[in-house]
This record gives structure tokens, sequence and C-alpha cells, in this order.
């Protein structure tokens, strides 16, 4: 039975794994239209576990779908080159507007060899973006939602061994490779990759298996499950923007140092949305430039005004405290001339302004598998 009583009592939805999460003492909180667990023992242990083991993920309220037919129609409206994704690759790319603008980041592989493409978009997004590839691709490629699907991410330096002791053909896998995997009898769709920065798998699993398998991957000493709070805490210290907060439909890959996600030959060719714009602000350099920072004391949060000499110089966009790190680390929009590693920059909290570093990212080192 799914829990009930006041606390649950939302008109939010809820993942395949949502009773569980119950289960395991998570504290729930509303996120993109989900009732999502945002931590379980503490947010500081769960990210400290994750960067030293392997943390389990529930990432189910993202969207999943499968395209097939036409690829050209839904190449015209991303950056990357479908044409060069072979069979058992994923790539990152952007679902760009007719200005160059962002409208969402998302993932593009081929793990069902030459039937179709699986893609996976973020979660407060996915009816916007399924409706926009939807609408431009009709009668060219047919577009179908996965919805007997949760979705897991197992990350951590020491999730290959932990999936691989279930799976051990997916654990061969290097960083961006995909595949159609066997467990117990499901399939199971798996790419090596993630959101933290550290080595892992994203796991397309059935709905009504979900928390069977999700036991099974906890059932090894090594993995915990973790909450959003450190997921985010994670992403942040990895230097990976958040959509809607870090980008948005007013952000060009340009501005959101994101240009190595446009494919070297649709930079050339120019088919990409908002092409001529965004090569054109890529050409004179942009007016603004996404940053990291670190700062002592307490952290900045989204909306922090950035000065330089008294003048307003730029936003937040992320910001939290980085354990790993052992201070505070942020993202903010600040005005090009100042988007220079080691430049002092102060922003503002309650009134006061307080002294901080323009910082490269990642603010740590990103440990993705990509072989021997």
């Amino acid at each position: 039975m799914p829990a009930t009583g006041p606390e649950f009592m939302t008109d939010t939805l809820q993942t395949p794994l949502f009773d569980l999460h119950v289960e395991l003492g998570a504290k729930m909180t509303p996120f993109a239209g989900y009732d999502m667990p945002l931590q379980y023992q503490g947010i500081m242990a769960e990210h400290n576990h994750t960067r030293d083991a392997a943390g389990l993920f529930d990432v189910s309220h993202m969207g999943q779908a499968h395209y097939t037919g036409d690829e050209a129609a839904l190449e015209k409206l991303i950056t990357a080159d479908l044409s060069a994704l072979k069979p058992g690759e994923q790539k990152y790319t952007l679902l760009l507007n007719d200005e160059g603008g962002i409208r969402d980041d998302l993932m593009v592989s081929r793990p069902f060899g030459d039937d179709g493409l699986f893609l996976v978009v973020n979660a407060a997004t996915k009816g916007a973006d399924f409706a926009h590839i939807a609408s431009n691709t009709a009668g060219k490629g047919e577009l179908r939602l996965i919805e007997d699907r949760a979705l897991i991410a197992l990350q951590g330096p020491k999730a290959a061994d932990a999936f691989g002791a279930l799976v051990p053909s997916a654990a061969k896998m290097i960083f961006m490779q995909c595949g159609v995997f066997d467990l117990d009898g499901s399939d199971i769709y798996v790419s090596r990759s993630g959101y933290t920065g550290e080595d892992g798998f994203e796991i397309s699993i059935p709905a009504d298996k979900a928390a069977e398998i999700a036991r099974k991957i906890l059932a090894d000493d090594r993995v915990k499950p973790i909450g959003l709070g450190a997921r985010d805490s994670l992403r942040l210290e990895s230097g990976l923007c958040l959509y809607g907060h870090d980008m948005n439909e007013e952000t060009t890959p340009v501005e959101a140092t994101l240009m190595w996600a446009i494919a070297k030959p649709r930079r050339e060719r120019l088919d990409f949305p908002g092409a001529a714009r965004v090569m054109q602000m890529f050409a004179d350099k942009p007016a603004r430039k996404r940053v990291g920072f670190t700062m002592a004391g307490a952290p900045a949060r989204e909306g922090a005004e950035i000065v330089k000499d008294g003048e307003i110089i730029g936003v937040v966009t992320s910001g939290g405290f980085g354990p790993t790190v052992g201070g505070p680390v942020g993202m903010a929009y600040i005005d090009r001339e100042h988007a220079v590693a080691d430049t002092d920059i102060e922003i503002v909290l309650r009134g006061k302004a307080r002294p901080a570093k323009v910082t490269k990212m990642p603010f740590v080192q990103q440990r993705y598998y990509r072989g021997e």
C-alpha cells in the first residue's frame, strides 16, 4: 500500500520508488512536480559517501522517450551530430530555440542498435521538450514517451564494482557508452554517465521492477541511497549546470560556456537553431559569461548580486557549501572583462559585500571512467 497520512497528502506525483524512499526514512520534498527524497542520513554524509564509495539516486522524475524515423528532423532541433552517433554511444546535447537560447540540455543515445534513439530530458521541462520535438518532427519521425520505466543513477568510485557484481558486461563500458542489458530477466538501458562528476551509471528499469532492482543494488554494503540535496552539492562542485538556474532560454551556449556541446560539423554547417546569432556571439565574445566562484563564510545563494569596485557586474545562479572543497562554491554570470580565474569580486549577502574570487571549474577533479 502507498504511504498515507497528512504528510503525504499532496498533489505532487510519485515515482515508482516512492514507497521505498519512505521505508528508508527519506525526508521528502516537492521537486519538479514530484515527491522526491531530499536526504536520508544527511546531505553532508550522503555527499561524502558518494565521493568515497557509491550512491544510488532516484531520477525517475526525468523524461524518457524513444525516437524513431528521420533523425535529420530531430537533429535540426539540437546541437549533436547524430550521423556520428554510433550504436552504443551517448552524447550530451542542447535543445535550442530560434534565437540560440537553451530550451533544455539532454542526453541522446543509441542503446538499441539501429532501432532509434533514447532521449533523457530534464524533469521540469519534459512536457514542453517533448511537445516541441513531436510537433517539429511530425510526419518524419515518431517520438514515443516512455512512461513505464523508472530511472536510477549509481554514482561514485565504487559504482563499477557494485554494479559489475550484478551486470558484469555493463561495467566494461567506458564514459558515455550505453547499451541494453539483462538483470534478472529485465531489460535495462544503461549508460556510463551521471551528474556528480564521479564514475557511474544511469539505468532505465521497468517501473514494476524498480523497487526490486533498487533493493538489489542497495544490498551491496558499498551503496547507500542518496537524496536531491547531495545530488545538488555534488553537481555544483563538478561545475555542472542545473537547467532553469545556470541556463535558460535567455542564455546561449556561448554565455554558458557550453560551446563544446555543439558538434564541429554543426558549427561549420550553421544548421542548428540560432546558429547565426550564436556563432556571431562566439566570434565577438559574449558580454557576460558563466564562471565559478569560491568564498569564505556562509554560501551565496541564487540571485545574489556580484559587484566590483562598487558596480554590479553579475548575479549568482547556483551556490552552496561544497563538502569536498571544504567551503562555499557557486556559479554566476558576470561581465566578460571580469570573468578571469583569480579575479577578486564581492558578493552582496544581506546588504553586505563579502569577498569572493572567480575560480576555475570544476572545483573538484571529475573522475569519469575513460578506460585504462
